[in-house]
C-alpha cells in the first residue's frame, strides 16, 4: 500500500488537462475482438477555453507497448500553442544489496544521442546533484528495476526536454516535455508518445529504440556480459532450457579459458609437490627470515615454479566469470524458468538447499585439491571458505549456483588429472 509507481501525462497550458484532471470514458464494453490486433480508448476531457482534448490509449496485441496520445481540437478564435508531457512517478525504495536480495540498479534512467546511457540515482536527485543531458531533439526516458522497466518513447526528431525531480517525500518523477504545435481556429493537432510497461526481454528491448537494451543492469561489465547473454541466448534457442543452456555455457567458457587454466592449475600441482620442501626450509631457517627467502627463491628456481603462476591465470578469468554472474542475475528470462525436478524457478532459491550443498562439498573437494598453504592462518582460511560460500549460496537464485557448481566440478576434474600427471612425474624421476 505504500509503494507508488505511475505513468502518467498532461499537457501543459491555460485550461488544459494534466495527470489530476478526470477524463471521462463513454459507458460500454471494450475488448480486442479476435482478428484484431488493437484496442484504443478515447477519453474525454472537461471543455476548456473552447479547447477539447481527447486521450487516447492504444493497447497492441502480444505486446507490452502502449501507445498514448492527445488530440487537441480549437473551438476558439485564437490559434493555441501548449506542451504535452510524459512522466513516470514511483516512490525511491530501493532493494538493498544482500544474501537474499542483491540490488541491481533501481531508479531513472536517459538515453540520447550525445549522453548515450546516463543512469540517475535517487540520492543524486535529492541530493540536487543529479546530472543528465535535459534537452536532445532524440533519445527516450525509462524508470529501471529488477526485471521490469517503463519507459516513455518518442518517435521522430522533435526538441525534448527531460527532466527528473523529487516530488514529495521520498517520491520521485521523470519525464519528458514535448512541444505540440499550435493548433488553429477549428483545426486539431496531435502528439502521441509510446510506453513500453514491461519485462526485461532483451531480444525485445533492442527492437524498440536504440539503447533500449541496456536497461539490463550489468554494471561495469556490460561491454563482457553482453556478448555472453548472446551466446546463452543462442544455446537455448537449441536446447530450450536455461538449466542446461547454462551448464553448456559454463563448459564452453571453460574449454575456452582451459589453457589458463592449465597453467594455473600446473603451478599448484607443482607447489603441492614441494611444499613438504618449503616447510623444511622454513623450519631451518625460522631465525633467519632473509635467508629463507633466499632458500625459497632457489627452490622454485630449482623446480621451475613461478609462486605467481597460480594466481595471474584465474586474475584474466575473473571479470569473465563476474559478467556471466551478472547476466544469470539480471536476465529476466530465468525468471520462474524451471530446469529439472524440484528446480521449477531458476531466479529464487533451491527450496531444498541441494544445489547450495553439491557446491558446497566440491568446494571442500577443491580445497583438499590446492595446496595448503606455509602460513597456519592462511590454512584454517581456506579451510573455513567452503562452509562460508555455503551459507551464503543458500539463498542465492538457483541459476547462479547452478553456475558455480558445475565450474567447480569441471575445476576439480581438471585439477585432479594434472595434479595425477604432475605427482606420477615426479615419482617417476625421483
Amino acid at each position: 500500500k505504500d509503494r507508488i509507481y505511475q505513468a502518467q501525462s498532461g499537457l501543459i497550458g491555460e485550461g488544459l488537462p494534466t495527470h489530476k484532471t478526470e477524463f471521462k470514458l463513454e459507458p460500454g464494453t471494450y475488448e480486442m475482438k479476435p482478428g484484431s490486433d488493437k484496442l484504443e480508448l478515447r477519453l474525454e476531457a472537461p471543455e476548456a477555453n473552447g479547447l477539447k482534448v481527447t486521450k487516447i490509449l492504444a493497447f497492441n496485441r502480444g505486446s507490452y507497448q502502449i501507445d498514448v496520445a492527445y488530440e487537441i481540437h480549437n473551438r476558439g478564435q485564437n490559434p493555441q500553442a501548449s506542451h504535452a508531457y510524459f512522466q513516470l512517478t514511483r516512490d525511491g525504495k530501493v532493494p538493498e544489496a544482500s544474501m537474499t536480495n542483491i540490488a541491481t540498479f533501481t531508479g531513472p534512467a536517459i538515453y540520447t544521442d550525445e549522453g548515450k546511457f546516463q543512469k540517475v540515482e535517487f540520492t543524486d536527485v535529492d541530493k540536487g546533484k543529479a546530472k543528465y543531458v535535459q534537452k536532445a531533439n532524440n533519445g527516450w526516458l525509462a524508470m529501471v528495476q529488477h526485471y521490469f522497466v517503463a519507459g516513455w518513447i518518442p518517435q521522430g526528431k522533435a526538441e525534448r526536454e527531460f527532466f527528473v525531480r523529487k516530488v514529495g517525500d521520498n517520491l520521485f518523477s521523470a519525464g519528458i516535455i514535448l512541444p505540440v504545435a499550435a493548433v488553429a481556429p477549428g483545426q486539431t493537432a496531435r502528439v502521441s508518445v509510446p510506453l513500453y510497461a514491461g519485462p526485461q526481454e532483451q531480444a525485445k528491448l533492442e527492437k524498440i529504440a536504440p539503447g533500449f537494451d541496456l536497461v539490463v543492469d550489468y554494471g561495469w561489465l556490460t561491454v563482457i556480459a553482453s556478448p555472453i547473454y548472446w551466446l546463452l541466448e543462442l544455446i537455448h534457442r537449441l536446447v530450450g532450457n536455461w538449466g542446461w543452456s547454462i551448464i553448456l555455457l559454463t563448459v564452453l567458457i571453460k574449454a575456452i579459458f582451459y589453457p589458463l587454466s592449465a597453467a594455473s592449475y600446473r603451478s599448484m600441482a607443482k607447489m603441492k609437490v614441494v611444499t613438504p620442501k618449503l616447510m623444511k626450509i622454513k623450519e631451518q631457517f625460522a631465525a633467519d627470515r632473509n635467508r629463507m627467502n633466499q632458500e625459497m627463491m632457489e627452490l622454485y628456481r630449482k623446480e621451475k615454479i613461478n609462486p605467481l603462476g597460480g594466481c595471474l591465470p584465474i586474475l584474466v578469468q575473473i571479470p569473465v566469470f563476474i559478467a556471466l554472474y551478472w547476466v544469470l542475475l539480471g536476465s529476466v528470462e530465468m525468471r520462474h524458468a524451471p530446469w529439472i525436478l524440484w528446480i521449477n524457478d531458476l531466479s529464487s532459491k533451491d527450496p531444498y538447499y541441494v544445489l547450495p550443498i553439491i557446491m558446497g562439498v566440491s568446494m571442500v573437494v577443491q580445497t583438499r585439491l590446492n595446496p595448503t598453504p606455509p602460513d597456519p592462518i592462511q590454512a584454517k582460511v581456506m579451510m573455513a571458505m567452503p562452509v562460508v560460500f555455503t551459507f551464503m549460496f543458500l539463498w542465492f537464485p538457483s541459476g547462479l549456483v547452478l553456475y558455480w557448481t558445475i565450474n567447480n566440478i569441471l575445476s576439480i576434474a581438471q585439477q585432479w588429472q594434472i595434479t595425477r600427471l604432475i605427482e606420477g612425474g615426479k615419482k617417476a624421476s625421483s
